[in-house]
């Protein structure tokens, strides 16, 4: 609601750097915009595409710099919001080009990583690529399932195509992030994860139960379920890991924005964004 806030004040539109809102089939499980919230405020990059799409943030970054060029000759202004961090990366600053990956490689690691977990995936990376091993994150299954395609398609760690430089961009940039006491936003999370499974996370979940070896459904609110339908661990016991490891998404989010050069903080309480964003801008 605060970048919709945002939006209206500057009578703009709004383009989502959510790696999952986008996909069409992927509604409950992401907190998706409702409707009603949709129809206030134009949306890109929502419900947009579907979950066969082969979508990173190279793509977006593309994607988002395209359609920003023509956003920008009827606003002046235009509201980025999303909590993918890479996405923000890909579009602030630019990334280092990956060779392709095969998809006969990358199916190897899915499937890998469905029949013997994430701790299947820490040891081939230990065997492959020791410095993703070292300084990646190795609790997040995405990141560990790039790497390690990326290592077994080309010889080469992952991290050894990153580097510092910054791709310029033809518009300024303000950054600001919205941040709760830690407490605060462990209840709301553990709030939100008791509504989603009251509005039909589960049958959205089962629906897509014949895609689940997508890399769009390597995902929080779904992986726990399809454990459930599996008989691995019960419905409980799968809204309790939900929980759990949003609540550790979320921290890792956090992680991640805190090192980013320029990012301005505001309370997520404060009754108005708005005042604290034309601050910056003004500044």
């Amino acid at each position: 609601m605060h970048a919709i806030e945002v939006a209206r004040h500057f009578n703009t539109v709004i383009l989502s750097a959510d790696s999952r809102q986008c996909y069409k089939e992927m509604n409950i499980g992401v907190a998706r915009p409702s409707v009603a919230e949709l129809s206030q405020v134009p949306h890109y990059f929502i419900a947009s595409h579907h979950i066969q799409d082969d979508i990173n943030a190279a793509w977006y970054e593309r994607y988002a710099l395209n359609l920003l060029q023509d956003l920008f000759s009827r606003h002046d202004t235009i509201v980025v919001t999303g909590g993918t961090g890479l996405y923000i990366k890909a579009l602030t600053e630019g990334l280092d080009a990956i060779p392709q990956v095969a998809a006969s490689v990358r199916a190897q690691v899915i499937g890998g990583y469905e029949a013997n977990g994430i701790s299947w995936l820490q040891d081939q990376l230990l065997q492959h690529d020791r410095l993703f091993a070292e300084t990646g994150e190795m609790q997040n299954p995405q990141r560990m399932m790039r790497a390690l395609e990326v290592v077994l398609a080309t010889g080469q760690s992952i991290i050894s195509f990153r580097s510092s430089d910054k791709h310029p961009r033809p518009f300024r940039m303000i950054q600001a992030g919205l941040e709760l006491p830690r407490e605060k936003l462990y209840e709301r999370i553990n709030l939100r994860v008791e509504v989603m499974m009251q509005a039909g996370q589960e049958e959205e979940a089962r629906a897509l139960l014949p895609y689940r070896h997508l890399n769009a459904l390597q995902t929080v609110g779904y992986r726990e379920l399809f454990d459930y339908f599996d008989g691995t661990i019960s419905r409980q016991e799968a809204i309790d890991q939900i929980k759990q490891n949003t609540r550790r998404y979320a921290k890792r989010q956090m992680t991640w924005f805190k090192r980013q050069a320029g990012m301005h903080w505001v309370d997520a309480g404060e009754a108005t964004i708005v005042p604290f964003v034309e601050r910056l801008m003004e500044s």
